[in-house]
């Protein structure tokens, strides 16, 4: 999965890049060919027999007594990262907690997990989803200046907020994040609207009670206190995965579209997701990667098997966090 060590260059979500292509014909936006989510490798959810010898292994003589296998803790996940959490999301409107690591409510770097939150903001006000929004040349400085990842929008280039969801959570667009909180603020600078934005995040946290998570940024890079807990994040998810439009779009490992280019002409647009576990998960259903030099990997992801949905996070680890999740997730659905 990747170097064990923390990043060395600043990559906030670790996002692969975007693939656009621009052509003459001006053809009709639509949704379909939507890419639906991987079906997992037969290892992801194997079945372990504790009691097969390793290989090599020779058997006791008949009259010996055998050593007792050795036993490990079942009653937490066989996991060892300590800002995580664990939730059942029950009927979708309520939740019960399983499994809390022993940093779950300290308040750490959250990197691009605060995308979720910059969605739900945009979602509030479904009406505007299909408006057309124009990318300005200071959403492609942002990314360059700040390292940030990008889902590579042209200047110029008119995409919907509903299709800038999709480039903000799939390959964990910044510009996506800009475009949407300069669209989705209040003021008459670009610099008054992103902080409205941002106030408007925070007010949503007050409103969920996640009491340990404060923003300053709509992308998850810090100005010095964009902050969250594995429990709230945990909780944002499950929330998130109430609303159907953010549903669908993080469940999806590809998506492709087109939007009209500022010379008249069609551009088209690939994004593929950040999140491996979509593609190495059974029941895998999103949501959102993070990343950063500072901050280290982040994870908030669910999954859903026999009418069970299960939600849960990892923030601030020092490796990347999708074996981890896998076993919470194995953890949790055995219990």
């Amino acid at each position: 999965m990747g170097s064990h060590a923390r990043p060395n260059r600043i990559h906030r979500t670790g996002a692969r890049l975007a693939t656009v292509a621009l052509v003459g014909a001006v053809l009709p936006i639509t949704a379909g060919g939507l890419a639906e989510a991987a079906t997992a490798t037969p290892n992801a959810t194997q079945t372990v027999d504790e009691n097969a010898r390793p290989s090599g292994e020779t058997t006791t003589p008949a009259g010996q007594d055998q050593a007792a296998p050795a036993t490990r803790d079942q009653s937490v996940p066989d996991v060892k990262v300590d800002h995580a959490f664990l939730l059942d999301a029950r009927d979708g409107s309520q939740e019960r907690e399983m499994w809390a690591g022993p940093q779950a409510d300290a308040s750490v770097s959250m990197a691009s997990t605060t995308k979720i939150m910059t969605a739900l903001v945009v979602l509030q006000h479904p009406e505007w989803l299909d408006r057309q929004i124009t990318v300005k040349q200071e959403y492609r400085d942002y990314v360059q200046e700040n390292g940030a990842s990008t889902a590579d929008l042209q200047t110029g280039d008119k995409l919907t907020a509903r299709q800038l969801l999709h480039a903000m959570l799939i390959p964990s667009g910044g510009d996506a994040a800009m475009a949407l909180a300069d669209s989705f603020g209040s003021g008459d600078t670009v610099d008054a609207r992103v902080a409205d934005f941002e106030n408007q995040m925070n007010a949503h946290a007050q409103q969920l009670g996640m009491t340990g998570t404060h923003f300053d940024s709509f992308d998850g890079i810090s100005h010095g206190d964009n902050r969250s807990t594995a429990r709230d994040l945990a909780k944002l998810g499950q929330r998130a995965m109430l609303q159907p439009v953010f549903a669908d779009v993080v469940k999806q490992t590809q998506f492709k579209t087109e939007a009209p280019a500022a010379n008249g002409h069609t551009r088209y647009y690939t994004w593929n997701t950040t999140n491996d576990l979509l593609s190495t998960y059974d029941g895998a259903l999103g949501i959102k990667t993070g990343s950063g030099a500072e901050a280290g990997y982040s994870l908030v992801f669910a999954a859903k098997r026999d009418n069970r949905t299960l939600v849960g996070a990892i923030i601030g680890a020092d490796q990347e966090v999708f074996d981890d999740a896998t076993k919470m997730l194995d953890w949790g659905f055995a219990h």
